[in-house]
């Protein structure tokens, strides 16, 4: 069934409205994937915080024409399901990742994060990336160690100075 002019814009601008707030996007080819599969596929994205959407070309190109993800026009051809991370970089390529081991008709054929192009020899290590939560505990790991040497060094010298002074007590005390 043809899609009217009217579920196009809808489309695009459901698709762009999504992109503009995306922190990474991936296409991938789902060619062989029964509906069952791709349904599990959308599950998994939507826990995740992923928007999973099979869009034809043509009208992608047209979404993702004024996004971070206008890098991703040239590799728009055949058949692509289209996945943008909400909620953190790593996101979309977990989920992607972890999918394509199930399903070896799944094939990630490229990536994008913050407006740079990828290839598919990247998802594992874009899959690597902390999730939001994980990065707050490094910062606050990170900005929280200098405060904790400086109060273990200020703490240690009145603890040798008791340390020095039990000693020299129990050295008066044994002679």
């Amino acid at each position: 069934m043809a899609l009217t002019f009217a579920q196009k814009e809808r489309i695009v601008a459901e698709v762009a409205e999504v992109a503009k707030s995306a922190h990474s996007a991936l296409g991938a080819e789902y060619r062989g994937l029964t509906v069952a599969q791709m349904t599990k596929l959308r599950g998994e994205a939507r826990k995740a915080g992923v928007y999973v959407r099979v869009v034809k070309n043509t009208l992608a190109r047209r979404a993702l024409a004024d996004t971070d993800f206008a890098c991703m026009d040239e590799r728009l051809t055949g058949p692509l399901v289209l996945a943008f991370a909400q909620q953190d970089p790593g996101s979309v390529a977990r989920v992607a990742e972890a999918f394509a081991k199930e399903n070896n008709k799944f094939e990630v054929r490229f990536l994008a994060v913050s407006g740079q192009l990828l290839p598919a020899s990247e998802l594992s290590r874009v899959a690597k990336l902390p999730t939001r939560d994980e990065a707050l505990s490094l910062l606050m790991a990170v900005m929280k160690a200098p405060i904790q040497k400086l109060a273990g060094t200020l703490n240690e010298v009145p603890g040798k100075l008791a340390r020095t002074l039990a000693a020299v007590r129990d050295a008066k005390q044994a002679a």
